[in-house]
């Protein structure tokens, strides 16, 4: 499940995602009068939550609450006249489908659309005041927004933050936040040392790292970093196992923001070298540490990430932005957390063989002509629940059929989505959350006979999938340079993706994880690979209105051995741990040279010799599997 997947435009038989756009007029009377209270002229409604998270909790949906659109990315601004939604390329599609009369789609990076922050300068009158939640919009993005005004030469413009959250006041029935329970995870699944309760290597690393950069304090707002930091897991946030929480270490302590009844004894007791504090209180104790800072100019230093919202800078009085040292440290995973990605895959893989299995069967053998992709996805979620150290779902599945699978986020709802066609194709991306990692595969399928436009395409996304996953590359190389592979087939006719082609991926932890990633935006060339690291390759076509393609394994960065080593870099290269075979039947031979058919092969045995022994012999999923297995000569 790529971090950025983008439909084009769509055709007038894809399917609503939405039987009818909420009505957003009263929500947007109402909060213009709270704006107008407070001589608020544009007030911006971002997505994220305190912790810039991709994914983020039912009680700071305010974006989706006030606009009407769902999808996970995007920022709404409302003035006394206008409401405008500015999202990517991955949701062109389902904002114009559940945007109601009242908004303005704005379709960032397309030539002719303006950037809000140019927006704004352009159409707001003088003196007039942008109002946002600093709780809500990271410091880079509070500066980007006033150095943006500045070289517009709206310099009468004024930013400013409020406390509370116009959105909130206007919201009735908003959820509260979630509480659920915190848990340990285990030296088994985590590979780190620990000391007492805690684990030593993590902080004594980040400690290390904090005496290189001359910081006293180091400030983690991240939710996944601050789980990883502390080897705990919780479920506040849906298909993410992450808590509410900040931390905050110096030399000799180390405290942990958090609601203290989510904490049973035992993670009281694994965090018996920490302090507790109330998670709210990171706001008011930072207010109190930059007094101290601001007694000497020339004073400790404290390291935040830039992407740590704007609240927390302006509480400790201080610039202090740079990358967080736990968000490299987290994407290279130790030996114990490789192993646990590979056993981990090989579950997934038998869960998702015995589903295609019986997917297959119900639409040729039983002829099912009223399975939905929703009970799809119900019957796929039972066959991992059947997994040993199943936890969860890594993302919302991803099951869609003929134009469906052309809207790249679609996922079904139990009384909106359509019957699986056995004659279109049908694409499945989905995921699970073990204790020893987390899985994220997309396979394309078709039950009848495929055209030849869907063979070709089919085809060429194959083909950048495989020259991706042969790669052989210098240490550093980064993913932004790596893309182009991926997409060479498909450029060769014409043909292009509108989202990246790979992310990091956690152990046990979110389905996206940075720094690293592959694909076209130009922060994909700050951070090379490193040895350990995880990423997906998912290469895909699209075209609206008739079928969507995608091919997605999970890749281990690993050290590749080669007869040379030129300027002593080091070779890096791949190991694929999903293993759920490529279907034959959609390729075309006459497009794959000697090699690819080699690796086609060999993918599809080996996935046969790891997978058939979990898998009851003789079962549908078994036999599925057999077939899948066998070698293609094309």
């Amino acid at each position: 499940m790529p971090a950025a997947k983008g439909p084009q435009s769509g055709g007038d038989d894809v399917k609503r995602l939405l039987a009818a756009p909420v009505d957003t007029s009263l929500r947007l009377k109402h909060l213009r009068d709270v704006m107008k209270d407070n001589a608020v002229t544009a007030y911006i409604i971002p997505t994220e939550d305190p912790h810039q998270s991709e994914y983020i909790a039912d009680c700071d949906k305010r974006r989706a609450w006030i606009s009407g659109f769902t999808g996970s990315a995007g920022t709404a601004v409302v003035t006394a006249s206008m409401a405008l939604l500015w999202t990517d390329g991955r949701y062109f599609l389902q904002a114009s489908q559940q945007l109601d009369a009242n908004w303005t789609l704005m379709k960032s990076g397309l030539p002719e659309v303006l950037s809000k922050e140019e927006w704004l300068a352009k159409n707001l009158d003088t003196n007039s005041r942008i109002g946002f939640d600093p709780k809500l919009v990271s410091t880079s993005g509070v500066k980007a927004l006033r150095d943006a005004l500045r070289e517009a030469e709206a310099t009468t413009l004024e930013v400013v933050s409020f406390d509370e959250n116009l959105v909130d006041k206007v919201w009735a029935d908003r959820p509260p936040r979630p509480s659920e329970p915190v848990k340990v995870l285990g030296l088994n699944y985590t590979g780190a040392t620990l000391c007492g309760k805690l684990s030593e290597e993590k902080i004594a690393d980040m400690r290390a790292k904090m005496l290189e950069k001359g910081a006293a304090v180091l400030i983690v707002t991240a939710l996944d970093e601050v789980a990883w930091l502390f080897n705990l897991r919780g479920a506040d946030i849906s298909y993410n196992p992450v808590f509410f929480s900040f931390a905050l270490l110096t030399a000799d302590d180390v405290y942990l923001y958090v609601d203290e009844q989510k904490l049973s004894s035992e993670v009281i007791a694994h965090l018996n070298h920490v302090t507790i504090r109330p998670y709210d209180s990171i706001y008011t104790d930072l207010v109190a540490l930059g007094s101290k800072l601001a007694i000497k100019r020339k004073g400790p230093k404290v390291w935040m990430d830039g992407r740590s919202n704007f609240a927390l800078r302006s509480s400790l009085g201080k610039d202090v932005k740079s990358r967080s040292p736990l968000t490299l440290a987290k994407a290279i995973k130790n030996p114990v957390e490789l192993e646990g990605f590979r056993q981990c895959h090989l579950r997934d893989g038998a869960a998702v063989c015995n589903f295609l299995g019986w997917l297959e069967h119900e639409l040729t053998s039983s002829k099912n002509t009223s399975l939905t992709e929703w009970e799809a996805a119900q019957v796929l979620e039972g066959y991992r629940r059947q997994q040993t150290d199943f936890v969860g779902l890594s993302f919302e599945t991803i099951s869609s059929t003929g134009s469906n699978a052309a809207i790249i986020h679609y996922s079904p709802e139990k009384d909106d989505c359509s019957v699986i066609d056995a004659n279109q194709i049908y694409l499945l991306d989905s995921g699970g959350q073990y204790n020893d990692g987390t899985t994220d595969t997309t396979r394309t399928l078709h039950f009848g006979s495929p055209t030849a436009q869907e063979k070709d395409a089919f085809t060429r996304v194959l083909k950048g999938h495989i020259a991706l996953d042969m790669t052989v590359f210098p240490k550093g190389t980064t993913g932004y340079v790596l893309d182009a592979i991926a997409r060479r087939s498909l450029w060769q006719a014409g043909l292009d993706y509108r989202h990246g082609t790979g992310h990091g991926v956690g152990s046990y932890l979110n389905v996206h994880e940075g720094p690293h990633g592959i694909g076209t935006r130009i922060t994909l060339n700050e951070v090379g690979m490193v040895a350990g690291m995880t990423i997906t390759n998912e290469p895909g076509y699209y075209a609206d209105g008739k079928f969507g393609i995608r091919i997605e394994n999970l890749l281990l960065v690993r050290d590749a051995n080669t007869a040379n080593n030129f300027g002593d870099r080091g070779y890096l290269g791949f190991e694929h741990v999903t293993m759920v075979p490529i279907q034959t039947k959609l390729i075309d031979g006459s497009l794959l040279n000697s090699e690819e058919r080699d690796w086609v092969n060999k993918y599809n045995v080996a996935c046969w010799e790891k997978i058939s022994p979990l898998l009851e012999k003789g079962s549908l999923g078994w036999l599925w599997l057999e077939r899948e297995a066998r070698v293609f000569n094309v």
